[in-house]
């Protein structure tokens, strides 16, 4: 497959969200009412919340909201897009609680990857990182055609207990438009070898 066309039996969108306008409510009560155990705060309060949406954080020049809507089963979480001023967003991923664990992370991120490149002309990649013990998103990565990039170990602040290492992966447009995959040149140990 090419240009991100994709043979999923899902289809899931992104449909714009007005985070200070008709669904600032909505998206406070989403992110206040759900839990994400893979996320450096596991809850959110409605305080916090509504003062993160209020402050512009879920729109900006540096970000961007989108629900992810699914053809059958409507609204099933957000996706934030970040660092839009530089030329390699970033993303935060939720999908809502009641619809984990339904295969949906796969079609959710290639929706997200679709989105970045075909309307953001001038990202030549994407990146993404979650924690070292979220194995489903973790396969999601891969299975969506992003490659490891990085592992930084105990990078992830996690609440009441040691941090736990944060796993990066990235995507480039041209694997993206090609279908395929590039790997990363891990060429350390031939380096110290040569010495």
């Amino acid at each position: 497959m090419t240009g991100g066309q994709h043979d999923d039996r899902t289809t899931i969108r992104l449909v714009r969200a007005d985070p200070t306008g008709d669904d600032r409510d909505a998206l406070v009560a989403f992110l206040s009412g759900e839990e994400f155990p893979f996320h450096v705060r596991r809850t959110i309060s409605a305080g916090d919340a509504a003062a993160a949406v209020d402050s512009g954080s879920f729109r900006d020049d540096d970000h961007d909201t989108s629900w992810l809507e699914h053809s059958d089963l409507g609204r099933i979480g957000i996706v934030r897009l970040e660092d839009l001023g530089d030329p390699v967003p970033l993303f935060d991923l939720r999908i809502a609680g009641r619809f984990r664990g339904q295969g949906l992370g796969l079609p959710a991120l290639r929706a997200v990857t679709d989105h970045v490149f075909r309307t953001m002309p001038d990202v030549t990649r994407c990146e993404g990182q979650t924690r070292e013990d979220n194995t489903a998103m973790r396969r999601v990565f891969v299975r969506a055609g992003w490659v490891k990039e990085a592992h930084y170990r105990e990078a992830w602040p996690v609440e009441g207990a040691r941090p736990v290492a944060s796993v990066g992966y990235g995507v480039l447009r041209r694997d993206w438009e090609q279908g395929t995959t590039t790997p990363v040149p891990w060429d350390d140990d031939a380096l110290t070898r040569a010495d």
